[in-house]
């Protein structure tokens, strides 16, 4: 009888992907709004005058006053998060009181930049970062396993505006191998026709080598130094996840069998660390997007770093709320794309919804 009941009584598989995806929901609403709420306050908390930022020290008391009322600063503390949560809820950011414009305008107009940045500075990344750590875990100890991990050392190491005034220095002013700050030399700017956002797409539709390569010559530079980064972060996590497959029995078994060493290491243990890098390459990519601020200061790029960094000397708060509200829905979004690849390439975790 008790087994009857238990059978009966057990939760359908339908039931329990709802309640799973329910919980998530809610978990990442949970998230945003703590994040929305911890960075409102922060904000009202700084010692930034909003008004002041907006009209200047010169202005009246009259106007100031006009400009207090119109920000709606006049308002109880909790009306004016009331007030924002709406605001947000109706994917209103506000107005950025530095340009006047649309928070959601400023940051379509300046995000694409930075997603090319950091998309490109990824592909080195994952490019390099994913052999050198196979490579590492195949001849572990060895000179090359060495040298990989001095790199990531050095790159953990060594302050990235540093590195990038350096090779400024280097490979622009003395050698002029790459462009220099910005994403286009001036003469090329106004034959560029934005189509994507992303100018290295943008120049290749336009069939004009000389702009493709003036693109690709100022983005080379500052894609490379965040690429060294995550390069480092990939090649290590890559290096710890091999050397724990190859150290299984089935690698073994294959070897004994008269399996060559590269094809245990590159078809059969690297298919089974497929998951979890999958989940370091793409929170790799996120923290490049994120961690873009300096980089993109030091080689003047128009992008989100350089926006928000404005934004946070300026006090403009709206505009720092609504970058770090992106920031953080971009990692939440991340991480449950992480979890739906679990999902798909794990056969384990799929027999829980059975």
């Amino acid at each position: 009888m008790s087994q009857v009941f238990t059978e009966v009584s057990e939760p359908s598989p339908l039931f329990r992907r709802l309640k799973r995806l329910l919980k998530g929901a809610f978990s990442i609403f949970c998230t945003l709004l703590g994040l929305a709420a911890l960075t409102f306050f922060i904000g009202r908390l700084l010692p930034i005058d909003p008004v002041v930022a907006v009209i200047g020290d010169n202005a009246s008391q009259e106007a100031y006053n006009q400009m207090f009322h119109q920000l709606g600063l006049d308002q109880p503390l909790w009306k004016q998060f009331t007030d924002y949560l709406w605001q947000l809820a109706q994917l209103d950011f506000g107005t950025a009181l530095t340009t006047s414009q649309p928070v959601a305008q400023d940051i379509a107009r300046v995000f694409p930049a930075t997603l090319e940045l950091a998309t490109v500075a990824a592909i080195i990344g994952v490019g390099l970062g994913i052999p050198a750590g196979v490579l590492s875990a195949m001849y572990r100890n060895s000179w090359f396993d060495h040298l990989i991990r001095f790199i990531g050392l050095l790159s953990y190491s060594t302050p990235h505006f540093w590195l990038g005034l350096m090779g400024l220095l280097l490979f622009y002013a003395s050698l002029g191998w790459t462009g220099g700050p910005g994403r286009i030399d001036f003469i090329y700017e106004f034959d560029l026709q934005p189509v994507t956002g992303f100018w290295l797409i943008d120049s290749a539709l336009s069939g004009n080598m000389a702009i493709f390569r003036n693109v690709f010559g100022h983005i080379i530079l500052p894609a490379a130094i965040l690429g060294l980064s995550s390069l480092a972060y990939i090649s290590r996590m890559v290096r710890s996840f091999m050397i724990e497959q190859l150290s299984q029995e089935y690698i073994i078994t294959a070897r004994v069998k008269g399996l060559s060493w590269a094809r245990c290491v590159w078809v059969h243990a690297l298919r089974n660390i497929a998951v979890p890098t999958l989940t370091v390459v793409a929170l790799s990519w996120a923290w490049l997007l994120e961690g873009a601020v300096l980089t993109e200061t030091v080689f003047a790029w128009p992008g989100f770093g350089r926006y928000l960094t404005n934004a946070l000397l300026a006090g403009d708060m709206n505009a720092v709320v609504g970058c770090t509200l992106l920031t953080g829905a971009i990692f939440v979004a991340l991480n449950l794309v992480c979890d739906l690849l679990y999902r798909l390439f794990d056969p384990r975790t799929r027999q829980e919804d059975q």
